[in-house]
């Protein structure tokens, strides 16, 4: 995926601030051998492309100043609360080294699951993305999850999922993370509704006393 920077030579809020009037977004490439360079990007531009799989997860082709360079989404700060991208990081790609990545993760078959289709279950989707390591050239476009064997009382977890050559799964707080859990539908059921007899309600504790006959005039 490509898209086009330009390099900025100011820098500060003030600076930052004024470019976002403009509308472009500022943002840095660093990494590397070489220096950090500050760069600015359309903003209309940017918005359409985060809104892309591929912009977050693969490598991306930068060209700045006639040159192509090779990058990876690295941070993304948006506005509280307006569509905006207030500054964007990406990281150079070196051929040669390995990197640490997300990648997105997409289930399939789990509809044909005995765990759905025959044992009354729903199927919680616990990761949507997976960190892994990896050279860039290595670096998948997705993972691919085949559900179709999922049963009421197993799991997925992230080493029983096969990844691509030359790719490892990264953990991070834990050994062996859920990525797919599997959880019985509990069945309400509605209780009786409890009928009264009002003469076998009298003289019982609590029982209200019978109205009295409204008194002739």
């Amino acid at each position: 995926m490509k898209f086009v920077a330009f390099e900025r030579a100011k820098q500060g809020t003030g600076a930052s601030r004024r470019l976002r009037i403009t509308g472009r977004t500022p943002g840095i490439v660093y990494g590397g051998t070489a220096e950090p360079i500050l760069i600015e990007i359309d903003h209309n531009a940017l918005w359409h492309a985060i809104k892309k799989e591929a912009f977050h997860g693969s490598i991306l082709e930068m060209e700045l100043a006639g040159k192509e360079h090779k990058v990876l989404l690295r941070d993304l700060q948006m506005h509280p609360y307006k569509q905006q991208v207030q500054h964007i990081d990406f990281q150079r790609v070196e051929a040669r080294t390995r990197m640490t990545v997300k990648v997105p993760v997409h289930y399939s078959g789990e509809e044909e699951s005995p765990a759905v289709k025959t044992e009354n279950c729903i199927v919680n989707h616990v990761l949507t993305e997976m960190t892994v390591s990896c050279f860039p050239a290595d670096i998948p476009e997705f993972i691919a999850v085949d559900l179709s064997g999922l049963t009421k009382s197993s799991s997925l977890r992230v080493k029983d999922v096969s990844l691509p050559k030359g790719v490892k799964a990264v953990a991070k707080g834990q050994v062996n993370p859920v990525m797919v859990s599997v959880t019985p539908i509990v069945e309400e059921v509605e209780a009786a509704p409890v009928v009264v007899d009002p003469k076998a309600a009298k003289g019982k504790p609590g029982a209200k006393p019978a109205a009295k006959p409204a008194a002739k005039k």
